[in-house]
């Protein structure tokens, strides 16, 4: 998979502020604030810098947390995992493979087999729905 780069300006002349300092900056949308927090729609979460398939909503679960959360990736190669020590915590931050847009972290308190809770940026998302996928 070949990555796609971009120089700063042209992320954000493609991106909305918040969108650009969450996925390009590595910052964090407030809880409970984003779009897809409580969503319940059918079809597929895409990478909102590149479009790039990263989550199917059957894998959607509600954490309680106030981010959108899922289970595990569309395909195991859609994600890319970096250790984050930043604000006195080591965590496990999820990039897109793509573009490398940060898009949150990942944890190991999910409640299904995987075991997995991958807490995302809605910001950092866009959704299509079943019906339109092409």
């Amino acid at each position: 998979m070949s990555k796609i780069i971009k120089s700063d300006e042209e992320w954000r002349a493609l991106l909305s502020n918040e969108a650009y300092q969450v996925a390009r900056q590595h910052g964090t949308e407030r809880a409970f604030s984003g779009e897809y927090a409580a969503f319940k729609g059918d079809g597929i979460y895409t990478c909102v810098c590149c479009g790039t398939p990263l989550f199917d909503s059957t894998a959607k679960f509600d954490s309680g947390t106030g981010w959108p959360s899922y289970d595990r990736p569309i395909t195991p190669n859609a994600l890319e995992e970096k250790r984050d020590s930043s604000h006195g915590m080591v965590r496990v931050e999820v990039l897109c493979a793509t573009c490398d847009a940060h898009l949150g972290h990942v944890f190991p308190d999910g409640p299904s087999t995987t075991g997995l809770r991958y807490c995302i940026n809605s910001v950092c998302l866009n959704f299509i729905p079943r019906s339109q996928e092409s």
